[in-house]
């Protein structure tokens, strides 16, 4: 079995497939400019130049007519989608917020464009750069390497880059063999998402032994990355393609009777939601529809409360942050009172603040910053709260986070990984 994340020959997009600027001027006429959106918005809490997502969304695309001139104002929203998921109206903001950055792409200077694009298709990179690792790791968090980057490309020096595994998943899992459970009635294809693969394979090798010990036969399809850094940079062609190949992938697998489970909660969004609302694919409907974030699926199941957890090499007390994408999926928090009643850990839940990292928001060096401006709170609830480990389930946050405390951050599924007592 190939160890390497397959990269499947696609069409060229249809570009008759992008959303219409008439369809999306249309989407504006629910609001009625409450302003919920520009309260939710934590870049806007810190930047005082930034106009907020009303403006953003529906005030700029109620004025179009047949052609678009996009506020260059745009490029720093961070796309956390709180203003969408807030929204009474159910006003279309992530579309117009991804058309409007795709139409920006062609005004960037050529470094700010190569810069984004290349954080956009950040797989390819790391599908390079995991082929030797410790070269990689070197160079990546090298000073002056660093400094580097971010004088010409504008990549932030501040932060040191995640380190590349020795060993990545997909080729652990190549390793073993692949899955070691076969049944019809119980399956599960993971879609582990290019910093899983890459940088957290532990998380991945958690899931598969959480599923595996409640009985489920875990696959491992061929994939490409989410799209969801695509989205955020404005590379929509980018993303269809992307999202082509998952579609064909994961929708064969659910004909056989499998479910998808994420644990990212900004692929499990793109997956469920972002596609559907971008692109015209087969299958898209279906692959939306059976996608789930992965301690949301086992609570929907029996399995799990049925377990014997138990609280030996867990943490007595832990933090939990809600990433923005999973608040936007209703499916944050779900861990919290399996850990507290069944495993005996403390949990202190830190509230719905930003961690301000964003994906590749947090990595240009102009939003540096405000990155951090927008994470204050939270690292000071964590420093505040008992213990100095917390959990979430959306890798860049975790990096923001352990950027900002220096605490050691896990995702839920390693604390259940932990817990579990084996029968």
């Amino acid at each position: 079995m190939s160890s390497d994340v397959p990269e499947p020959a696609v069409p060229d997009v249809d570009q008759s497939l992008r959303l219409e600027v008439a369809f999306l001027r249309g989407q504006s006429d629910p609001c009625y400019k409450c302003s919920t959106c520009d309260s939710v918005c934590p870049v806007a809490t810190v930047d005082e130049d930034f106009p907020g997502p009303k403006f953003q969304g529906p005030e700029q695309w109620r004025l179009q007519r047949g052609t678009i001139d996009v506020d260059a104002s745009i490029d720093a929203c961070s796309n956390c989608l709180r203003c969408h998921a807030a929204c009474p109206e159910d006003v279309a903001l992530a579309e117009m917020h991804n058309v409007a950055r795709e139409e920006r792409v062609a005004d960037r200077s050529r470094l700010k464009y190569l810069r984004d694009r290349l954080l956009a298709n950040y797989g390819t990179l790391a599908r390079i750069g995991s082929k030797a690792p410790r070269l990689t790791n070197w160079l990546a968090n090298n000073r002056v390497l660093r400094g580097l980057g971010e004088t010409l490309l504008g990549i932030t020096a501040e932060r040191e880059a995640p380190e590349f595994a020795h060993e990545t998943f997909r080729e652990w899992w190549g390793d073993r063999g692949g899955n070691t459970i076969t049944r019809t009635d119980k399956r599960v294809a993971y879609f582990h998402g290019d910093y899983a693969n890459y940088h957290t394979p532990e998380v991945g090798k958690a899931l598969v032994q959480v599923y595996e010990t409640l009985g489920y036969e875990v696959a491992v399809p061929p994939q490409r990355c989410s799209g969801t850094p695509m989205f955020a940079n404005g590379f929509l062609d980018d993303a269809e393609r992307a999202a082509r190949v998952n579609v064909r992938e994961l929708s064969e697998l659910i004909e056989e009777g499998y479910d998808v489970v994420a644990t990212c909660t900004s692929c499990s969004l793109a997956l469920r939601e972002e596609y559907p609302s971008l692109f015209d694919i087969d299958g898209i409907e279906t692959v939306a529809e059976h996608t789930f974030d992965a301690v949301e699926y086992l609570l929907e199941g029996e399995e799990l409360e049925a377990a014997s957890l138990g609280d030996e090499g867990l943490p007595e007390s832990i933090s939990y942050h809600s990433p923005c994408h999973a608040s936007a999926q209703g499916v944050d928090g779900r861990s919290i009172p399996v850990l507290e009643d069944r495993a005996d850990v403390a949990v202190t839940d830190l509230g719905d603040d930003c961690s301000g990292m964003s994906g590749t928001y947090g990595w240009k060096a102009e939003r540096y910053d405000s990155s951090m401006a927008i994470g204050a709170d939270l690292f000071d609830e964590m420093t505040a709260a008992p213990g100095e480990r917390a959990m979430t389930e959306c890798p860049t946050c975790a990096m923001q986070m352990e950027h900002g405390t220096g605490y050691d951050v896990s995702h839920p599924i390693e604390l259940l990984a932990d817990a579990l007592v084996e029968e």
